[in-house]
Parts: structure tokens; sequence; C-alpha cells
């Protein structure tokens, strides 16, 4: 939304940074397309370049915006098309295996 401003924090600003770091150490790849973050380009700058998404958009789930569980690595491009669209399907493994495959 034009003219919005998020609320943030120290603390905020500095669970980004770590989880900045973390990623960029991890060589992690964009959570939404698999593909490789460009870490060396300036955060939020070029297509390819690193964005901190939340699995969960703010825009609907402001509560967890300060929230690290729910930081995840992306392109800058890929966050803007995801807009504030819900998590894409599957989010992650199983647990535990509830299909029997055998019978």
């Amino acid at each position: 939304m034009p003219g919005r401003t998020r609320k943030t924090s120290r603390q905020f600003e500095k669970d980004k940074a770590a989880f900045f770091n973390q990623c960029k150490a991890q060589h992690a790849v964009c959570w939404l397309c698999g593909m490789p973050i460009d870490y060396a380009a300036t955060k939020n700058t070029t297509d390819d370049s690193f964005n901190l998404d939340h699995m969960f958009p703010v825009s609907k789930h402001p509560e967890l915006q300060f929230d690290p569980a729910g930081f995840k690595p992306s392109h800058t491009s890929c966050n803007r098309l995801r807009s504030n669209q819900d998590p894409p399907t599957p989010i992650g493994t199983l647990s535990r295996q509830w299909i029997n495959t055998n019978d």
C-alpha cells in the first residue's frame, strides 16, 4: 500500500541482519523458486538480490512480522511476484509418513 510504514524495532533490525548473514554464509537459495540468490548485490536492488520474505504475509498476519521463525530467503523479484499470497505448498516435509504405499 502506498504510504504505509511498517513498524520496526532494534531487535527486528538485528534479527534481519543475523538472518541475512546466516543465509549468505550458507548460500541459501530462494525458498520460492529454488534458484541461487546474488548475495554480492545490495539487498533489494536487483531481481536476483536478497530479500527477506515472511512465510506468512505481514499484511495478513502482522503479529508474526517480528518472528524470526517465519523469515525466508527470497529473490527481490520472487517476493514481489508472490505479493501477499499465502505460502506456496508444500511448505515443508512431513514429520512422518502417513500414507501406506505398500498396500
